[in-house]
């Protein structure tokens, strides 16, 4: 099959060399000789004029010409695994919803979001990838993803043409297993002055504001641990590093499941939910259905 000059077939040849670091690994993982491979790149770089791959070390790595070429690859046969997914998911009556989840949004709320999608009546199958703020807009940017779930807005004047839609708000409360808790529960939140707090990295949307409220309420806590993930930030806490804040939307969540115990309310402290999209107007059934839930209903995160 051929495009514009372009054999897929050695196209996909380069692709997997490129991203198994040689041609003996690349011809192992397909099943075919070295040889075949190896002809293969010669004629996919004869039929371009330009070389893309270059040896460095043990390694084949793209030349500058082949990471252009390995970008648009990446492309290619991405929409080439969607179509397939689609197309099996139409026979099974399956919409498909690929979601990017913040690295520092709370994960019980990135559940409750996409909770709501199975009340639909078509079935919904979920593809859900954990990563960084800014790695996850560019994937959303280039169609890898349907929707972005995050605690921040996007930046505005961005280069990026992507849409930031609020979802709710909820105040923060602080836990801590129980030794802390009766620690640090009485005098709240003066009694914070020196206190083992695990908090969110610098990078966090939230951190600047729960800086903002020590500097109100005059105390200078112990920050024993900053973490990027929420989730690891939460398994610190549950096993007693230090006290740690929560949405109170999640308040019985956490008590629950953390075994954890209310120190005090901080009402001053708002977390934001955010979904982003490609599309200023929401299309996908999946994602109408997680902007519904949050207004009304058993899905409900705001306060």
């Amino acid at each position: 099959m051929k495009t514009s000059g372009l054999n897929f077939r050695h196209l996909y040849f380069f692709w997997m060399v490129a991203k198994e670091g040689g041609v003996t690994r690349a011809a192992e993982r397909l099943g075919l000789a070295v040889q075949t491979i190896s002809m293969q790149l010669a004629s996919l770089e004869q039929s371009i004029g330009k070389q893309l791959l270059e040896p460095q070390g043990r390694r084949l790595v793209p030349t500058e010409a082949g990471k252009l070429a390995l970008s648009y690859c990446d492309q290619i046969f991405l929409l080439g695994d969607q179509l397939q997914d689609a197309l099996d998911e139409a026979e099974a009556d399956k919409m498909r919803l690929t979601v990017g989840i913040s690295d520092s949004l709370p994960k019980l709320i990135a559940y409750r979001l996409l909770q709501a999608t199975q009340q639909l009546e078509q079935r919904v199958r979920l593809v859900c990838m954990e990563n960084e703020f800014e790695s996850l807009l560019a994937d959303l940017a280039l169609g890898k993803l349907d929707v972005v779930l995050t605690d921040r807005a996007v930046r505005a004047g961005g280069s990026l043409k992507v849409f930031s839609h609020l979802l709710g708000e909820s105040d923060m409360k602080l836990y801590g297993v129980h030794k802390l808790a009766r620690k640090y529960r009485r005098n709240f939140p003066a009694s914070l002055h020196g206190a083992p707090l695990l908090l969110p990295t610098r990078n966090n949307a939230l951190r600047g504001r729960i800086d903002a409220w020590f500097v109100q309420h005059q105390v200078r806590p112990d920050i024993v641990g900053e973490f990027e993930d929420n989730a690891m930030l939460n398994t610190f806490g549950r096993n007693g590093l230090g006290l740690f804040f929560a949405p109170s939307a999640l308040a019985q969540d956490i008590e629950e499941q953390f075994g954890a115990v209310l120190v005090g309310d901080a009402p001053e402290l708002r977390e934001q939910f955010f979904a982003i999209s490609n599309a200023r107007k929401i299309t996908h059934p999946a994602i109408e259905a997680i902007l519904s839930a949050v207004h009304s209903g058993p899905f409900a995160i705001a306060e």
